[in-house]
């Protein structure tokens, strides 16, 4: 797998300094949780889910998650696993190696099913989401993984979900948070990357954002999420990666609020059109998520839709400048000290920065550097006219 491997030649010669690398479901987790981008959620009722996964593979999608939970009814359960078991079978026969294929679970059971139920084909799962994960249920969840990585003579991938009610009430939350990285902590050769379950955790107070804002402007969400992060994503080594929450809006309706977007990059970059596209499609309210996303220290993001895809690993490339100031960092004066970066415009400061530079470094790996003079405006143009 590879993103942007949609793109001709040319094209990735044309956007990219550095392009991204190849990786397989194998690869170093570190690597692999930075590189999932945008991860799709699909219903497992899906009758054709096999012809989905293949679809979005080649428009771009490298992470997919097929839901077993909140995204069927309760009556479909018994149904939709034999879905998923036939429609997975029939994925792995095609010897596609990707995208990376996680089935997010209603109970510890539905693992060892799962991975029974698929035998030989099992080679297409890279692991499991896990819901309404906490430290009471979660060690059943955990032991059920390592049960069918032993079954299968491979190491499953896992993405406990925090979105219980103990984690954004204000008298439960930090103990909980606590109790389930105390859990992880002891399993942490199969944890891929830490989820935030939005929607869920709107839930308990009846909560829903609307298209023209993000989680950052309702403070239940934000609180947990600075909580949460401040757990869970430390750069001392201690750390998981943490994902972006659920963007969940796909088509236009009367908006209350001003797009989100600037036109001045729009026009800059020769794409007005571009501009008008992502706002019909309520993309400008993912973009500006997706920024705050990264800049609150979470990566990728959680869609339900595969128009959200090219928007989020966009945004994903690392910029030429960003590149240069995070190897002006880790090379130039990597001993320490201060210096103005090469684009003269801020001061990379080598140690408070470093680690901010190690990442920008791993998200360079997974989804190369822009030109210069390139921006996301050229590389979601790209994207979405192929």
């Amino acid at each position: 797998m590879r993103h942007f491997d949609f793109l001709n030649a040319a094209d990735r010669q044309r956007l990219f300094f550095r392009a991204p690398e190849h990786f397989t479901a194998s690869a170093d987790p570190t690597l692999l949780a930075v590189a999932l981008g945008a991860t799709l959620y699909s219903p497992a009722s899906r009758p054709e889910l096999a012809s989905d996964i293949a679809a979005c593979a080649a428009a771009g999608v490298v992470s997919q998650v097929v839901c077993l939970e909140d995204a069927i009814a309760d009556v479909e359960v018994a149904a939709a696993e034999q879905n998923v078991l036939a429609q997975l079978r029939e994925y792995a026969r095609t010897g596609a190696t990707g995208p990376l294929v996680f089935v997010r679970v209603r109970a510890p059971e539905q693992i060892r099913m799962i991975v029974a139920g698929l035998g030989e084909d099992a080679r297409i799962l890279t692991g499991f989401v896990l819901p309404k994960f906490t430290d009471d249920n979660g060690t059943a969840y955990l032991e059920a993984v390592v049960e069918a990585s032993t079954r299968i003579g491979r190491r499953l991938l896992v993405m406990p979900v925090l979105e219980s009610q103990e984690i954004i009430y204000a008298e439960s939350r930090l103990g909980a948070l606590f109790g389930v990285r105390q859990l992880l902590d002891k399993y942490r050769d199969y944890i891929l990357a830490v989820r935030i379950g939005a929607t869920d955790l709107s839930a308990a107070y009846g909560l829903r954002r609307s298209r023209d804002l993000t989680v950052y402007d309702v403070r239940m969400l934000a609180d947990v999420i600075a909580d949460v992060v401040n757990v869970f994503a430390r750069a001392d080594g201690t750390g998981y990666a943490v994902t972006g929450p659920v963007w969940e809006y796909f088509s236009a309706t009367e908006r209350m609020f001003k797009p989100q977007l600037r036109d001045t990059p729009f026009v800059e970059h020769s794409e007005p059109r571009l501009r008008a596209e992502l706002i019909a499609g309520d993309l400008d309210g993912l973009i500006r998520e997706v920024a705050l996303d990264r800049a609150n220290g979470l990566i990728g993001k959680t869609v339900i839709h595969p128009t959200h895809v090219a928007a989020v690993h966009a945004l994903s490339v690392v910029t030429h400048e960003e590149f240069a100031d995070a190897t002006d960092i880790l090379g130039t004066f990597a001993g320490g000290g201060v210096a103005s970066s090469t684009y003269r415009n801020k001061m990379n400061e080598s140690k408070p920065h470093a680690a901010w530079a190690r990442s920008t470094v791993l998200r360079a790996r997974a989804f190369g550097v822009a030109q210069e003079g390139i921006s996301f405006v050229d590389l979601l143009g790209a994207s979405l006219h192929q």
